[in-house]
């Protein structure tokens, strides 16, 4: 998956463009102006006010929100592989020793085991969405699920006469679509006529080297979805009459340690096999996901909006002192600080470093 480049909205946000507190007005524009000290005006100097400065640009505020969601989405899915890799390293390790040692399960190989299941079914949410179950990165766009349909190979669709088939997904008048087949049509045709047919309900169409067409919707939707697809056609490559209801099977997942055992050593040598293949697959997938992260991360800091720094000291030391003074000022100096920052735009700036 490729983190696609978006363009940089600048400005203030809405949520920190309200009044300026006594820390904006005076502080910033004593600092702009360089004219006026921490305490006020020296004596003797012009009572002439200063020009208004400029506000302040709030840098985490001028960042393009976008990029702040890649970069976020990055992070949760570089956690949750790294997790996976440290506890699959750990199996590993504890089922091969057990085997060269030929000893029997003791309770810990299974406790391992359900806490790897336990973190796996966790998957979508701990890695805010972006990663499938084949450990796909989809950066910032929710993660899908590819299915197969029976029936649905470019062979059975390519032969036999013009034929318009009524595909049924999800159910509703809104989840009937038709794609209209006729002779010669090639394969690239025919998966772009599926394709333009079930896009617009949130289904994309591809196909793989067996020659079956690949389904894909996201993972939120394929529940809804995966038992309710039917087709009905006119006795050439689909039964006539009403919807026939066709079987989805989805894509097997990268990993599967709900099939782990390890009653015996037989099964555990199974296991360490699986355990293995589940790690290689954790690494590579941890491996393209944090060039994703570099990448955008490079992006984020040549994007980063230059802040103001004329008298940036002048205006530390205000912010110092009203925040230390008891009162309604430091409450408002604080709470004005503090707008607009949340998590994300934390660990958006902590994966700078």
């Amino acid at each position: 998956m490729q983190i696609v480049q978006r363009s940089s909205t600048a400005g203030i946000s809405k949520e920190s463009s309200g009044s300026a507190t006594s820390l904006d007005t005076a502080g910033l524009a004593g600092a702009a102006q360089g004219k006026t000290s921490a305490h006020g005006p020296a004596p003797g100097a012009s009572a002439t006010p200063p020009t208004q400065a400029a506000p302040l640009r709030r840098g985490l505020s001028n960042w393009d929100q976008p990029l702040q969601n890649d970069i976020s989405s990055a992070q949760q899915a570089v956690d949750f592989l790294e997790q996976s890799a440290a506890q699959l390293r750990a199996l590993k390790t504890d089922l091969s020793t057990k085997l060269a040692a030929r000893q029997m399960r003791d309770g810990q190989l299974e406790q391992q085991v359900r806490q790897f299941a336990d973190t796996w079914r966790n998957r979508r949410e701990a890695s805010g969405g972006s990663l499938d179950a084949r450990l796909n990165f989809s950066g910032a766009e929710p993660s899908s699920q590819r299915f197969t349909v029976r029936g649905m190979s470019l062979g059975n669709l390519r032969n036999g006469a013009r034929e318009t088939l009524a595909v049924a997904i999800g159910g509703g008048a809104q989840g009937l679509r038709s794609v209209h087949l006729s002779p010669g049509l090639s394969d690239e045709e025919i998966v772009s006529r599926f394709d333009q047919a079930l896009g617009p309900i949130g289904v994309r169409v591809s196909s793989n080297e067996d020659g079956e067409l690949v389904f894909s919707t996201s993972e939120n939707s394929w529940p809804a979805l995966r038992d309710s697809i039917a087709v009905q056609g006119s006795g050439i490559r689909f039964p006539t009459g009403q919807l026939n209801r066709l079987k989805a099977e989805a894509e097997a997942p990268a990993v599967a340690p709900d099939n782990w055992d390890t009653t015996d050593i037989e099964s555990m040598r199974d296991t360490l096999q699986q355990v293995m293949q589940a790690l290689s697959h954790v690494e590579a997938a941890l491996g393209k996901v944090r060039n994703e992260l570099n990448t955008a991360t490079q992006r984020a800091q040549s994007a980063m909006p230059d802040i103001e720094v004329a008298g940036v000291d002048d205006l530390a030391t205000r912010f110092s002192t009203i925040a230390n003074e008891p009162g309604y000022q430091s409450l408002l100096a604080l709470t004005s600080a503090l707008v607009g920052i949340n998590r994300d735009r934390v660990v958006s700036l902590l994966s700078l470093r």
